[in-house]
């Protein structure tokens, strides 16, 4: 079953309908579920974001589409640096699959689909960063491939 559900969904760049589901799966776990503003009718500050994300280049969402539901969502940007000889990244962020629907492969072929599109930019680097207690995301990076290498550390500014 597991790959069957895998085989039906559909990677696409997320449009601005797609927005009050993407914070639903944002708010779909512990942690998120105390940072997100879910309600009806929407917050305007997600409207507003995803405007000028999409206005951004290299800074776009992605969704997994199940059935003509969003099951999954990632934030894409592209950075340029010059760091290492140059290097262009990929920064991944709030990677989410529904909870009805993890362990069926669907977060891998989204964080796969990203990363592809990461190649298409030209990037030599993927990155991201998940929060110590998600003890289950760091053992699913590791399999995809990530290395934890650094210490990502973070300043809030209120």
């Amino acid at each position: 079953m597991t790959d069957t559900v895998a085989s039906t969904v559909r990677v696409r760049r997320a449009e601005r309908a797609d927005v009050p589901a993407i914070v639903r799966l944002l708010a779909d776990d512990v942690l998120g579920a105390t940072r997100e503003l879910v309600g009806e009718p929407l917050a305007p500050v997600y409207w507003d974001a995803f405007d000028a994300m999409t206005r951004q280049p290299g800074n776009e969402y992605l969704v997994a589409e199940l059935d003509g539901g969003i099951v999954g969502c990632l934030q894409l940007t592209i950075i340029a640096g010059i760091s290492r000889a140059g290097l262009t990244r990929a920064q991944l962020e709030g990677v989410r699959v529904s909870a009805a629907y993890r362990g069926h492969k669907i977060g891998e072929q989204l964080v796969r689909a990203a990363v592809e599109r990461a190649r298409e930019h030209g990037c030599r680097l993927v990155q991201l960063t998940t929060d110590r207690s998600r003890v289950d995301a760091q053992r699913f990076y590791d399999r995809l491939g990530f290395v934890s290498s650094h210490v990502g550390m973070k300043l809030t500014l209120e």
